[in-house]
Formats: C-alpha cells, structure tokens, sequence
C-alpha cells in the first residue's frame, strides 16, 4: 500500500518546479552549446511569455543557483557521478537529459546543505520521472545516494540504513 503523499507547500511547489526547470534548462546548454547567462536569459523570457494560471512559477533564484553552479562545478560534478556510475559507464556515455538531472542533483546535495539529501534525491527522481518511463528514475535515485553518503554520511547514519526512497515524505 503507498503512502500518502504530503501536499507541498507553495515554496516547496516553486522549488520542485525550480529542479525541472534548472534540469531543461541544463539540457538546452548542452544541446545547443548556449552560455548560462544565454540559457538563463531565455528561461526567463519563455517564463514571461508562459505563465499559466495552476502552472507553479519556477523559484527563479533557485533555477538561476542549480544552472550557474551546475555548470560552473561541472568537471567536479562529472567525477562525482562518474565515481557513483557502474565501471563499464561514464558520464559522456549518458543521455543528455540524464546527465543533466544527475548534475543539477549532485550540485544541489553538494552546494545547499539546507536541502536534506534524501529530499533532493527524492525531488531529483521525480524530475527523472518526468522524462521517462523506464529505468532512468532508479538510475537517478542510485547515482545521486552515492553521491549524498559520499559528501553527506552524517545524514545516513551508520552503516547506511535508511533508503532514499522515503524521501519527501
């Protein structure tokens, strides 16, 4: 039987909807070589441009963090990931949208301590569970729990017990 889900606050919706657009917006870096400020620029334009009543309003500070960080600490975080990813994988051999949940993830759990890492991990497989269907989400759940008892074993306790899966609850 599942649980049932807590309803977010309207901050945490904003923040949820910050990750998913952080992650789109990381993705249209990497696809069309734009700069941050560029990819920003235009985020906020098609933001402008967009706004749908019941669509929550991305936190434009936190997307503004997740991609400059993102992309500022991006050899870090691709060896971070790439630490946390089976031996025969590395983080080239990933789907563009992929990598970009795992980056946007991996800076976050490492730049906002304030953002428990169960949390984020929990916020960062939903946003996979917005791109796909498959096995992607539980690849992004294992990658980023590496990643968070790796910079944050404090939060795990002794000997790991505790799954990322409970996350958000």
């Amino acid at each position: 039987m599942a649980k049932p889900q807590a309803r977010k606050s309207p901050h945490a919706v904003r923040r949820s909807a910050a990750r998913l657009a952080a992650v789109q917006t990381l993705y249209s870096m990497d696809i069309t070589g734009v700069s941050a400020q560029t990819a920003l620029d235009e985020f906020r334009l098609r933001q402008q441009e967009e706004q749908r009543p019941g669509r929550p309003e991305p936190d434009g500070e936190l997307v503004a963090l997740l991609v400059q960080g993102a992309t500022a600490e991006a050899e870090v975080l691709d060896e971070m990931i790439g630490r946390a990813l089976a031996r025969d994988w590395t983080v080239d051999r990933l789907e563009a949208v992929l990598r970009a949940v795992l980056r946007a993830g991996a800076f976050e759990i490492k730049a906002r301590p304030q953002t428990p890492a169960r949390v984020a991990i929990s916020e960062y497989v939903d946003v996979a569970h917005a791109f796909y269907a498959g096995s992607e989400p539980g690849l992004v759940n294992a990658v980023l729990d590496r990643v968070a008892r790796a910079l944050r074993p404090d939060e795990f306790g002794r000997g790991g017990e505790n799954s990322s899966h409970d996350a958000g609850s």
